[in-house]
């Protein structure tokens, strides 16, 4: 697969990851168990962000010196523009946490404990996704085309089901894990599991864990394909996944706060699904520039966040 990574590239962005979740991690012990307040959740999604944009910058910088200054630019851009894509999209993600969390009855006290580990867990599949999907696309570049007619499908269904919720007592994991694990009705903390007379009983935390996980991943089928319409590199592909996903708590409480104000917002995602399919069904025809992309995006998403405030919410 080609990148402009080297390996000291991928032990830096490694080690950035592992210190920031380390440094999270500390915060939320340290932190112990409490509700996250939407001034908390929205420091910590600036930190996030900003930790986001430090790093394209230290890219952007190393490659200058590697590469032409046109391509680091390039480079670059196609990270921010990922980055942005893959946040809007975590956006949805949201939603269906919070029918998750809802479903389970998670206290907002516990909230933080199922996201943090739920999200390691999406970040190692959507590792594994990327890379398949880097050596497919590499293989046979049809697949591009593949790709974006999903996408601009997904769209279309985002406008016309814009309120469909998840049946989580249907979904297959689930009837999975009720036959074969000995599944406890009670929560003992952020506990995944307990031992009782014996015999070692799997709280509703540890389900819950796992629906957020295999979630994301499933969200992320249509959010992966939209990125390789950006760049096929798949170390941006990853870096830019891997940065929205690390915010992706902070995200969680922050649209929690607020989401009923922006009930439009659907729409300005389905928007942005579609644009990128569509990107891709003419990429032979024509290649749409990054930063007209990354335009398209914001343009989009806005809109649709200032639609919200000046048109009402039926009821």
């Amino acid at each position: 697969m080609h990148t402009i990574a080297t390996p000291g590239l991928w032990v830096a962005f490694g080690l950035v990851v592992v210190v920031a979740l380390i440094i999270d991690f500390v915060v939320l012990r340290a932190g112990g168990t409490h509700k996250v307040a939407f001034k908390e959740a929205a420091l910590w999604s600036i930190a996030w962000i900003a930790l986001a944009m430090l790093f394209n910058l230290g890219l952007w910088w190393w490659l200058r010196g590697h590469v032409s200054a046109e391509a680091a630019d390039e480079t670059a851009l196609q990270f921010l523009t990922g980055y942005v894509v893959e946040k809007a999209l975590a956006i949805d993600n949201v939603f269906v946490f919070m029918l998750i969390f809802s479903r389970f009855g998670v206290s907002a006290e516990l909230q933080k404990h199922a996201l943090m580990i739920g999200i390691l867990g999406a970040i190692l599949l959507r590792a594994i996704l990327i890379f398949v999907g880097a050596a497919l696309i590499q293989r046979y570049h049809w697949i591009l085309y593949l790709f974006g007619a999903f996408l601009v499908y997904t769209g279309i269904q985002m406008v016309r089901t814009p309120n469909d919720e998840s049946d989580f007592e249907s979904n297959p994991l689930m009837r999975w894990m009720r036959g074969h694990l000995r599944l406890s009705k009670e929560y003992s903390g952020a506990k995944l599991s307990v031992v009782k007379d014996g015999v070692r009983w799997f709280t509703p935390m540890f389900m819950v864990i796992v629906l957020l996980a295999v979630t994301d991943v499933i969200f992320a089928v249509d959010s992966i394909p939209a990125i390789f319409a950006i760049t096929e590199d798949p170390f941006i592909v990853l870096t830019s996944n891997v940065f929205a996903v690390l915010g992706l708590r902070a995200l969680f409480f922050l649209v929690a706060g607020m989401a009923d104000r922006f009930h439009l917002l659907n729409y300005g995602l389905a928007g942005v699904l579609t644009f990128i399919g569509v990107k891709m069904l003419i990429v032979d025809v024509y290649k749409v520039p990054i930063s007209i992309s990354l335009g398209m995006v914001a343009l989009l998403i806005g809109s649709s966040l200032v639609a919200s405030r000046l048109i009402a919410k039926p009821e």
